[in-house]
């Protein structure tokens, strides 16, 4: 959610401030600005909505300057206005800010008694006014951030700019993300702010994150950091990889459908790096966690990482037959888990900056966890702080709906689970030679499920005029169920819940009428049977069922059905990644026919950065 572009440059920012914005739009926001430095004014622009508007304001109305900051907003505190859009502004100070300040009320109401007006209702402003005070009683700036930050409470990630000190920003971060860039040296030297990496991409490759609590000062030439307590500290600068071109659609129409339709590469990607080909045997990174000795794990995630969690639960019992327990990481802190000495938690995330996720595995590691780590950035900040770094390899994932991250993720948690086994003793050679030489049919198979995209676009306007949807599965098919509803309330804005197929009778089943889709996801197997019966209950009532199975569980069980949607045979194993692939277009299609905004639903972000 919210993004941050600051550049300190030679040349004018206004255009390239809006194009870091574009590359952060996948973030979510509902509102953007920019303040550049121009002749001793701070010149700021603003607008509600979308990119375009903000575009259309500043070619009315040119923002000049080579010194500037700019955002893109998720509403918090405050409705998405033009008044409440950043950056907010005083007199000294322009300031962008990610994150909530948890504090404000106290900080404003200590601000207006000092006669100081505000003019948005955000939380932000409050930093800028905080800030501008001290300057306006003499403080420079790197002086007026060192008494600021220790007052603010919350999470944060900041960029200010000095009205009277166009010669640099200021940039700090708490709980939430923020990277220096590190541009061109000598005549054209530039420096750069920026949420994350990708935002930075066409501006440069060298870029240093900052650790929690650290506050830097860039110039053109220059980036002096400090951390929580004041001293200066040197933060190590990397090659980030991230591609300029990575956020272009190509020929696809969304961004959602063209990673779905990379889901087949991405996966292999990813369990090429934890699968050895030559023995059929699982090869994790290099680690010094003995997990022969985990007698307990924990998964923690949050949305579609959750459901990747539930998948994973029933392969840690099954195979390494380790007690499995889950949580939402937003609940994990507050129910008081008991963590038992020698438990290994898990935490998945895309992009491992998730405030819920992160608080939580701050919180296992406090209680001697052994932190494990799921994640698609390996420089993120769970990714720095973790025992057992897994990395996937989706790469970037600009739909703020997750898809090809979801697939990635039970990738390397089939794999782990299945290391697990081994080093437990729970799996023979040959087990793990068979699980490994189906794991390595998933791409082929993803391929295969993708083959029925139009069958799938063709039906979807048999969904799209509902305003309720259920989705039934069993066993390991029950998460990918949650997943199918979540996909579809995410980008269709249709009411929709998935189930365990079983728990029908139990109460959901009295929702059912002859204007209720309910999507069954049954595979062929030992549990086909069961699923069918419940299958049968829905249709009883007038229910309309779309049955996703393969070609032997169609050929039983599909007469009837308003629609069915063939999947390849494949082995139990890897149903929940081939079978995630009619979910997500299923959803994908609907939300076409609506009309909706498949890259960036309403009100929603790509990375929480907020609890």
């Amino acid at each position: 959610m919210c993004g941050i572009i600051g550049i300190v440059g030679k040349a004018a920012v206004a255009d390239r401030l809006v194009d870091g914005l574009k590359r952060m739009e996948y973030r979510g926001y509902d509102s953007a600005g920019i303040c550049t430095l121009d002749e001793g004014a701070l010149v700021r622009r603003r607008a509600e909505g979308r990119l375009a508007n903000l575009v259309n304001v500043l070619a009315a109305d040119p923002a000049p300057g080579t010194v500037g900051i700019a955002h893109t907003r998720w509403a918090t505190h405050g409705a998405p206005t033009a008044a409440n859009a950043h950056p907010h502004a005083t007199g000294e100070v322009a300031i962008v800010h990610n994150g909530i300040i948890e504090n404000f009320k106290e900080l404003r109401a200590e601000l207006a008694a000092k006669g100081r007006t505000f003019e948005s209702e955000t939380d932000s402003e409050v930093v800028a006014h905080l800030i501008s005070q001290e300057v306006e009683n003499g403080a420079d700036p790197e002086t007026a951030v060192r008494a600021v930050l220790p007052r603010l409470r919350g999470a944060f990630a900041l960029a200010i700019a000095f009205r009277a000190h166009p010669e640099l920003l200021i940039g700090a971060r708490l709980g939430s993300p923020l990277v220096v860039g590190y541009g061109p040296q000598g005549e054209e030297a530039e420096m750069y702010l920026g949420s994350d990496a990708l935002a930075l991409a066409p501006l440069t490759q060298r870029i240093a994150y900052l650790e929690e609590g650290d506050w830097v000062v860039i110039r053109r030439d220059e980036a002096q950091i400090f951390d929580a307590s004041g001293a200066a500290v040197t933060r190590e600068i990397r090659i980030s990889g991230a591609s300029a071109a990575a956020v272009e659609k190509g020929n696809y129409r969304h961004f959602m459908q063209k990673e779905i339709y990379e889901q087949p590469t991405v996966v292999a990607q990813t369990l090429a790096s934890y699968l050895r080909r030559s023995d059929n045997s699982v090869a994790l990174p290099q680690i010094d966690v003995d997990l022969s000795a985990v007698r307990r794990l924990t998964i923690v995630a949050c949305g579609t990482s959750f459901y990747a969690g539930m998948v994973a639960k029933y392969w840690f019992e099954q195979f390494a037959r380790v007690p499995v327990d889950i949580d939402v990481a937003s609940e994990f802190r507050y129910r008081d888990p008991v963590l038992e000495e020698g438990g290994l938690a898990l935490f998945i995330s895309q992009s491992g900056e998730t405030a819920d996720t992160l608080a939580a595995l701050r919180h296992c590691k406090a209680n001697g966890q052994t932190i494990g780590v799921v994640v698609n950035v390996p420089t993120s900040t769970m990714a720095r702080e973790a025992d057992l770094l897994l990395p996937t390899h989706a790469g970037p994932e600009i739909g703020v709906a997750s898809t090809k991250a979801f697939t990635c993720q039970l990738a390397v948690l089939a794999a782990l689970a299945a290391h697990m086994a081994v080093k437990k003793g729970r799996l023979t050679r040959d087990q793990e030679a068979e699980i490994v030489r189906h794991l390595l049919e998933a791409p082929a198979a993803l391929n295969a499920a993708l083959a029925h995209d139009e069958d799938i676009a063709a039906m979807a306007h048999l969904v799209a005029p509902a305003r309720d949807v259920l989705y039934l599965g069993r066993g390991q098919d029950y998460p990918l169920a949650l997943e199918g509803a979540l996909k579809l309330k995410e980008i269709s804005y249709i009411h929709a819940e998935g189930y365990a197929a079983g728990e029908m009778k139990h109460g959901p089943i009295a929702l059912i009428d002859d204007a209720v889709p309910v999507v069954v996801i049954a595979p062929s197997g030992p549990l086909f049977e069961k699923t069918v019966s419940n299958m049968e209950e829905v249709r009883a009532r007038g229910g309309q069922v779309v049955l996703i199975s393969d070609a032997a569980g169609i050929a039983a069980a599909g007469e009837g059905c308003i629609a069915t949607i063939e999947m390849p045979v494949v082995h139990p194993l890897i149903v929940p990644l081939v079978y995630a692939v009619p979910v997500q277009l299923l959803a994908y299609h609907v939300a076409v026919v609506k009309g909706t905004d498949v890259d960036q639903p309403r009100n929603l972000a790509k990375s929480v950065t907020v609890e």
